[in-house]
Formats: structure tokens, sequence, C-alpha cells
């Protein structure tokens, strides 16, 4: 970002009168991170921003908005003072999109998101300058804070949507106008907020809403909720899955425990490769490979891009245990849709005993029950020796699965009880087991993990 603070009162339509014009090259709210050359947006959160403005203008700020129902300051700092902060961090958003003019790619969906928008954002940066949400910000501060943030050079912009609410991922398309719309899949993540998987897909589906009349929507075509409601949506579609059906499909897939290899029917000759594991993993690049192909990137170059993947935040991870045993930990993020994946990956990676960790997966409402039942359609005594599960809602789960596990292999455990949990494993693991470790994070598995190490 580059510009006089007299292009800000004029971009929020405020009366510039006798201040100080300095330059602003960044934008920030908080106040830890300001730098100088950044202006300071006070946003309320559970406390006041405006508490922290002093602290912003130590750290070298070189202006800070101020809200016009608090008292303005006498100080030296130049001050644009505004009705509402969250509204003029907005409005400056969508005008220096409007100035720098990239192309707009907004990503959404229950799981992969943050994935499928790093793997869009190194396909595409193969032939343009980039910029992308910077970790997950992809909530109303996050998605304003990613557009003020981006160079003035600026090509494409690849935006990740998050929401947890009806109406969120419209307000945010609404600051974004994408060029191209992608979701990832509709799971279970946020049913308790939403009550069905159809009110899920209806609020990804806002993603649409104000996407450019050229645009282009790229979504999963295995999901028929998704099916369903594109129908609605005039703009040109593009889809990817594991059905033929689809426009991008994998023809073949290679498991591997740090990669996986695939092929696809769009370029047979091509097998491309990934740097972590699972299909899950591949309908994700599935996604970055059509927005790339919209965007007329050579497929050699995809290849090469997606084999060179640094993702911001894969939270499955592989890890070594004290004794030598293989840990697969994802101790901070679990729904339905997630477990169900990393189980059926885990199934086909060619290693020793396998051990499972579950625990439970929170935020389901009124459907936990019957969800966390759900898992023992994946889970079997061929694939998994011992079961370990953790937390009220599994109870359930290990009432389905008595019937395929004895007693002595799948054990059940209170949530105060972790530190039992870790003695049976440090008891029963070997150098050559597999060990997976999944739960939210509410469950605190972290705190096994860490035992374990």
């Amino acid at each position: 970002m580059k510009m006089k603070l007299k292009e800000v009162y004029s971009a929020l339509k405020i009366e510039a009168d006798d201040i100080k014009d300095v330059e602003i090259t960044g934008v920030c709210f908080d106040s830890r991170k300001a730098k100088k050359g950044d202006l300071f947006f006070p946003l309320q959160g559970q406390r006041d921003g405006h508490e922290f403005i002093n602290s912003a203008i130590e750290n070298g700020v070189s202006a800070t908005i101020w809200q016009s129902d608090h008292e303005i300051p006498n100080d030296d700092i130049s001050y644009v003072v505004v009705e509402n902060v969250s509204e003029a961090f907005e409005t400056l958003a969508k005008y220096y999109l409007n100035k720098v003019n990239p192309k707009v790619i907004a990503v959404t969906g229950s799981n992969g998101k943050t994935t499928t928008k790093d793997m869009i954002a190194k396909v595409l940066s193969t032939s343009n300058n980039v910029a992308k949400t910077p970790q997950n910000f992809n909530n109303e501060i996050g998605v304003p804070f990613t557009i003020l943030n981006m160079p003035i050079n600026t090509e494409v912009l690849v935006v990740e949507m998050g929401m947890d609410r009806p109406g969120q991922i419209n307000h945010l398309s609404s600051i974004a106008n994408p060029d191209i719309s992608v979701i990832t899949m509709i799971g279970e993540a946020h049913i308790e907020f939403f009550g069905t998987r159809d009110k899920i897909a209806d609020a990804k589906m806002e993603i649409t809403n104000h996407l450019q009349e050229d645009g282009t929507f790229v979504y999963n075509g295995d999901e028929p909720l998704l099916l369903e409601r594109a129908k609605e949506v005039e703009q040109r579609q593009l889809t990817f899955g594991s059905h033929d059906t689809n426009n991008l499909y994998a023809t073949k897939i290679i498991p591997g425990k740090t990669t996986t290899k695939f092929v696809t029917n769009e370029w047979p000759d091509l097998e491309f490769e990934i740097p972590m594991m699972g299909e899950y993993n591949v309908n994700n690049a599935l996604a970055a490979l059509l927005v790339g192909r919209a965007s007329h990137i050579r497929p050699k170059a995809m290849q090469e891009a997606l084999k060179d993947l640094f993702v911001t935040e894969n939270r499955t991870e592989w890890l070594k245990a004290k004794n030598g045993a293989d840990i697969l930990s994802d101790v901070y993020n679990s729904n339905p849709t997630a477990a169900i994946e990393v189980l059926h990956s885990l199934k086909e990676i060619p290693t020793g005993r396998k051990l499972i960790v579950l625990g439970d997966m929170l935020e389901l409402g009124d459907a936990a029950r019957s969800l966390h039942e759900s898992l023992a359609d994946h889970i079997d005594p061929k694939d998994f020796e011992k079961v370990y599960l953790v937390g009220p809602e599994m109870k359930y789960l290990r009432d389905k699965l008595s019937a395929k596990y004895s007693t002595d292999n799948l054990l059940w455990y209170s949530q105060d009880q972790l530190a039992d949990l870790t003695k049976d494993l440090q008891k029963e693991m070997t150098p050559n087991d597999t060990v997976l470790l999944k739960a939210s994070h509410g469950i605190h598995l972290e705190n096994v993990l860490h035992d374990l190490m």
C-alpha cells in the first residue's frame, strides 16, 4: 500500500483542511504490530481499540483513525475523524481495491480453504504478482486488512472467506467483488449455528452473490447441494472432484506419507505432486488447477508450483515420538468430514501397526451424537488395531465400535483422564507404530502430544 493521508481523506469522503499530508505505507489494527508508515484503525474488539492508540503511536504509526464519539486528542499525531471505524476500514479497502484493480479470487469452504488459497496463490504466482490472505485472516477484519496491505503492483489477489453466521460471506464478497469464486466443499463445520448442511451450503453460496458478471464459479461437483444451487448462478462454471462428471478429476492417485501424486483427465501425461498426504488435498489441488487453467497458466508451470508448495496452515503434521513411533497430529481442529478424510488417508499409507486417538468434535449441536457415531463406518480392526477415544461425545462412537473391537483394543477416557491416556499410549506404542491424534482444540490433546514427544 502507498498513499498520502489526503488521499485517505478523499477515499473516505472527508474534507481535508490544514492536515499534515504524511505518507501511508500500510494499515494495522494491532498496536503491538504497528510500524512506521502505518495507518492505525482502532477497531472494537473485546476492548475499545482507542485504548491502544498511544501504544501504536509509540511504535511509530504515521497516522490513526479516530471515531467521532471519542474525545479528540491534542497530540501531534495525524488523525482522521470518522463516524464509524469499521465502516471506514471497509470503505478504504474498497477504494484501494478499485485503485490497484487486481483480479480477485475468493475462496471459501467447510474444510480446505486455507490450503486451497495457498495452492491457488502458488499456481498463479508463476505468471503474476500475487497477494493473498495472511494466515487465515478471513473475516470482516481479515478481508479488508488483506486488501489494504497488498502491494500497489498486485495483479492477482487471493482472498479467503470464512463464516460463522448467515450473511457473513455475502458481506465479505461485497467488499471483494471476486472475478473467480471457489467453494472447496460443504461439511459439518459450524452446523451447531446453522442447523443443517443445506443451510451451510446456502451460506457458502453467498460467495457468488457479488461475482463479476463475466466471472467464473469453481466448485466441488461431487456435492449435490452445490450442484443444485449452482443452477441459479448465471456465470461460467467449472467443477472438480473425484467423479468423471466433473470438468477436472483425478484418474490416478498415489498416496504417500508426506506427499501425494496424482494424474488428471485434463493432462493425462503429467503427474502432479503435492507435499502433503490425503485425497482431500488432491481435491484442493484440483480446485487450484482449475483456477490456473481459467487464468491461462501453463500446465507444466502449475505442476512445478504445486510440488514446491508451502502452505500457511497445515495442521496435520508428522512428528516423531520419543520412542521413535510416527505421530500424525492434528490436535487443534476436528469435524466429521476432516476426521473421515484423515482416517481414509491413513488407511492407504503402507506403514506398520496403526493406533488412533480421537477426541470430541465440538460445535456440532443437536447432530453431535449421530455425527460421532457416523465415524464407526470408517474404523475397522483390519486398518486400526487399537482405538483410544476421549470426551463425552466419543462415548457414542465407543458404543458403536464395541461390536467390532474387544475391550482391550477399544478404550475411552474422560477429558480429565488425559494423563491416564498418555501413560497407556506410552506403554503400548512401539517404534514401528503409527499413531493418529485428532480432536477439537477444546479437548487439549496437545498435552498428550507434548508428553509423547
